[in-house]
């Protein structure tokens, strides 16, 4: 895991200093602290800071040359199937490391861009031609791994974090991106390719860029968009299909084990975190390293049930105690390593265990993706039985829309504003929303000139398979917006703060694909969330101790913006000018406010995501 930057300049009046390289480079340091290296020709520059896992050597140091010296590559992450895609392209190629980074370079060489088809991994990929004069950069399939991008007249430039981008090039404009902005105030996060700048772009995960001269291609690789459920799985033996998801997982966590660094592993106690450790110390002889954050409110804590996990599996376990105020420490941090807006303030528990597993191991696996894959939310159940409703006359169930609409209870409010909807990806895309019905906060001159969340989200499942279900569908959304910009970002920025990297075994392509065709009786039955991977984990680690209430990592947002962070944000807030630019209505997030700290709401989600915005624009480089 490491950070890159570079870029190409064909323009006579921008050129990449080296000191505006170092200070790029710099901005991100802590993804790379065992190793820097810089490499530039005309037209291209290449910066590397290495956190080294894989050959420790400094026969993988980078920027890598490939052995005939014509093409180079800064990259970061991991492809887990180096050994045995190293085996297939035969000593033909003069190996002088045993790093994947050379791998990608031979296999780049034998099948150009095609050879994204044979990784399993998560990277971040650069690799300049320079006979052809051609730079191509690559993403992972799901977007673990993130790659920002700013494409010019004259200037290509690119950087692993937004902030980098505007090291390498300080004149570069600084306007807001409004469709990004609308589309953060209504999710929480800004969806590829947008960001929080117009001249900023995010690379959408499986897609790749070849750029030139004369232009930037932009190249699609992978998706799920055309596999549907196999009905006829339907039918098939449980037990079948349990041993055939165990061999996939298994190859997964074995792979992402393989490192010449100390791995260990996050532990909240929940199915898929467990179902990870469980894979890991089977595999080893030694107990693996585990790791959890405990609080002492019991409200927020699930130590416990990480205790009970590592207890059962003989895991080498630690656990930090903490006052959920302590987490607060950790302020400065967030606001400078999530360089973007980005409402997640899971990320305090997240970066305090990345804290913790950084002083005994440099690698840890954790168990995302399991939901998203798996059906492992509440939201999936609620889309499903909407879907239900729609079958009903459209009278009648606009009726009961407006009765729900209308009653005290919240829960029942925001139920009948569902079901209001026209369709189920826009359903989704309330359910999922931080804005939900506060809608009022948004200005109308941005709401006039961009698109909402919910028209992203029907028009991305139009393109899908007609027959999916309203959960399936959900999921798919899930897996291509919230789990890439939300889950996954917030991980990767998160542990990286501390040098740390995150693998996750269960979002390999593999799996998500065999997951894909499963029909949906296997992932939510009944009242039953995530049924087939439960009875996978139920093979791994008692029932009694993995059957329990979803907590996820949580802190008392809703207390601290009444107290301790009100100072904070109430300076923000009196900053009427910086509100109305990121289009927001003064007089509407002031009434949400006074609300709030009155005790006559709960809106803590939609306020934070509306500080964190504020603080944005004000902190803008």
């Amino acid at each position: 895991m490491c950070g890159i930057v570079g870029g190409l300049s064909w323009s006579a009046t921008q050129r990449f200093s080296p000191a505006d390289l170092d200070r790029a480079l710099a901005s991100i340091a802590s993804r790379g602290p065992d190793g820097l290296g810089s490499w530039r020709e005309a037209p291209a520059v290449l910066g590397h800071l290495r956190l080294a896992v894989i050959d420790l050597s400094e026969m993988a140091a980078q920027p890598m040359h490939s052995a005939d010296g014509r093409h180079v590559i800064v990259y970061n992450g991991e492809i887990y199937n180096f050994p045995e895609i190293k085996k297939r392209i035969g000593s033909a190629y003069p190996w002088r490391s045993v790093s994947d980074t050379e791998m990608i370079l031979a296999a780049y060489q034998k099948w150009g861009p095609g050879c994204l088809e044979r990784f399993h991994g998560m990277f971040a990929i650069a690799i300049w031609d320079r006979l052809e004069k051609v730079l191509f950069l690559a993403r992972d399939r799901v977007g673990v791994k993130p790659l920002y991008y700013h494409a010019g007249d004259g200037v290509f430039a690119f950087a692993s974090r937004p902030r980098a981008l505007f090291r390498l090039l300080p004149d570069l404009p600084r306007d807001l991106d409004r469709q990004g902005l609308r589309y953060y105030l209504e999710a929480g996060y800004i969806p590829a390719p947008f960001s929080g700048h117009r001249s900023v772009r995010k690379l959408e995960p499986g897609h790749y860029l070849l750029v030139a001269e004369n232009g930037v291609d932009k190249h699609r690789y992978w998706s799920l968009d055309a596999l549907q459920p196999d009905e006829g799985l339907a039918r098939a033996d449980e037990n079948d299909l349990l041993d055939e998801l165990d061999g996939i997982i298994e190859r997964s966590v074995r792979w992402r084990m393989v490192s010449n660094v100390p791995v260990g592993a996050f532990l909240s106690g929940g199915i898929d975190s467990a179902l990870v450790a469980a894979y890991m110390q089977k595999q080893t002889g030694q107990p693996v390293k585990t790791f959890t954050i405990g609080f002492d409110d019991p409200a927020f804590d699930e130590s416990r049930h990480a205790w009970a996990v590592a207890r059962y599996l003989g895991t080498d376990h630690v656990c930090q105690r903490l006052a959920a105020d302590d987490l607060l420490d950790l302020m400065p941090v967030y606001l400078s390593h999530y360089d973007e807006p980005f409402f997640d303030y899971s990320a305090f528990p997240l970066m305090a265990v990345s804290r913790l597993a950084r002083r005994s191991v440099k690698v840890s696996l954790s168990g995302d993706g399991g939901d998203e894959a798996f059906g492992g939310y509440h939201y999936y159940r609620i889309a499903q039985a909407l879907g239900r409703l729609r079958r009903c006359p459209a009278a009648l169930r606009n009726r009961a829309a407006k009765l729900l609409a209308v009653t005290p209870d919240h829960r029942l409010r925001l139920l009948g504003r569902a079901m209001a909807k026209s369709g189920p990806a826009g359903a989704f895309a309330f359910m999922r929303g931080v804005i939900k019905d506060c809608e009022a906060v948004l200005s109308p001159d941005l709401v006039a000139e961009t698109r909402s969340l919910a028209s992203l989200f029907e028009a991305c499942s139009a393109a899908w398979p007609p027959g999916l279900s309203p959960a399936e569908l959900g999921m798919r959304l899930d897996i291509r917006y919230t789990l890439a910009d939300d889950y996954l970002q917030k991980v990767d920025v998160g542990a990286m703060a501390f040098s740390l990297e995150s693998r996750e075994p269960l979002l390999d392509h593999s799996i998500l694909e065999w997951a894909a065709r499963l029909p949906l009786k296997w992932k939510v039955r009944g009242a039953v969330n995530k049924y087939l991977l439960r009875r996978l984990a139920y093979r791994k680690l008692p029932r009694e101790i993995l059957d329990r209430p979803k907590m996820g990592f949580g802190v008392p947002m809703s207390r601290w913006l009444r107290r301790e962070l009100c100072p904070w944000a109430e300076n923000l807030l009196r900053d009427k000018p910086a509100m109305e630019a990121v289009g927001l209505r003064p007089a509407a997030v002031m009434s949400l406010w006074h609300g709030h700290q009155a005790g006559r709401c709960e809106a803590h989600t939609i306020l934070w995501a509306i500080l964190i915005l504020l603080q944005f624009y004000r902190a803008r480089p």
